[in-house]
């Protein structure tokens, strides 16, 4: 990982100083590198030691950071990861447009890879993460919106990049196809497991861990998991509740609705759901070599049954 955080350091240079300025803004903040990292150690897992496994780890982490800077604008947010987003801090235009240079810095670095496999799979995911985001925007307000329908969103939205972390591993690997898929399909059990549990944390979580404003999607009127489960579970009275909140993108009755949630058991259905994705990432990981790294994409997807930030 210090040899992604290196690459990415080098390769944010920019002649116009806001650019290198807000890209370092937001990769400084910190975060999980979960993405980076996963792809790191499918490679480890695989036996794969070359030096694109850095320069391939570095642009997925500059593709997942160019889509935060898009989100923060497109959901008004104002905190993430504990300090303030850029779209706060440098205004929404700045943020935006440093956020196609990430993008496109990103596909001038995997070009240097040079694979039509890498390139086909980075530009896929990319397209299909674009679908996700205006998908998500379309169910906006819609408190109709079943568990089927919120899966489609969090697999393309944000299960995408993981998968395609995991996938690019193996193809640098040279593994078979088998191989390969079972690292796709593990991405995108951990990607989508991630979110649910990003998504209960919501109205389980404290905003201090979390590094961000508890009840931030019901304000922007999105119907995740807890939602949908306490509209299902909870008596006509609290299913109406909870349905005019994701209707008006209200938050003025957040704490009657996480008492909804926890009343209804919305949040034990939710980390069920979880569960079962991150157990379908571990028979994934289960058919990769025995060895530490494929211990630990077996811990990670285990970790992730006991997250709280």
């Amino acid at each position: 990982m210090h040899e992604v955080d290196k690459v990415i350091g080098q390769r944010l240079t920019s002649s116009v100083p806001l650019v290198a300025q807000i890209s370092q803004y937001i990769i400084a903040a910190g975060g999980k590198r979960l993405r980076p990292a996963l792809l790191l150690m499918v490679c480890g897992a695989l036996g794969y030691r070359g030096a694109h496994r850095h320069s391939l780890a570095a642009v997925v982490e500059l593709i997942h950071t160019a889509t935060l800077l898009h989100d923060d604008v497109v959901d008004a947010s104002t905190l993430r990861r504990g300090r303030p987003t850029a779209n706060e801090t440098f205004g929404n235009p700045a943020s935006v447009l440093v956020g196609d240079f990430l993008h496109t810095r990103s596909f001038q670095m995997m070009v240097e890879a040079g694979s039509m496999r890498i390139m086909e799979i980075l530009s896929e995911a990319t397209n299909v993460i674009a679908e996700g985001e205006v998908l998500q925007l379309m169910n906006m307000h819609d408190a109709s919106l079943d568990e089927a329908g919120y899966l489609r969103v969090i697999r393309s939205k944000t299960a995408k990049l993981f998968e395609a972390s995991a996938r690019l591993g193996a193809v640098l690997a040279e593994s078979p196809p088998e191989v390969e898929e079972a690292c796709a399909i593990y991405g995108q059990a951990l990607g989508t497991a991630f979110q649910i549990i990003d998504d209960v944390l919501d109205y389980d979580g404290d905003a201090t861990e979390m590094g961000k404003n508890l009840g931030d999607d019901l304000r922007e009127g999105k119907s995740t998991l807890p939602l949908i489960a306490a509209m299902e579970r909870g008596t006509a009275s609290q299913a109406r509740v909870v349905r005019e909140a994701i209707e008006q993108g209200s938050t003025d009755q957040l704490a009657d609705i996480v008492q909804i949630v926890r009343e209804t058991g919305a949040l034990e259905v939710t980390r069920a759901a979880a569960s079962a994705e991150a157990r379908r990432a571990m028979a994934a990981a289960e058919q990769l070599p025995a060895n530490e790294y494929s211990a630990g994409l077996l811990e990670l997807a285990a970790q992730l049954l006991i997250r709280r930030n």
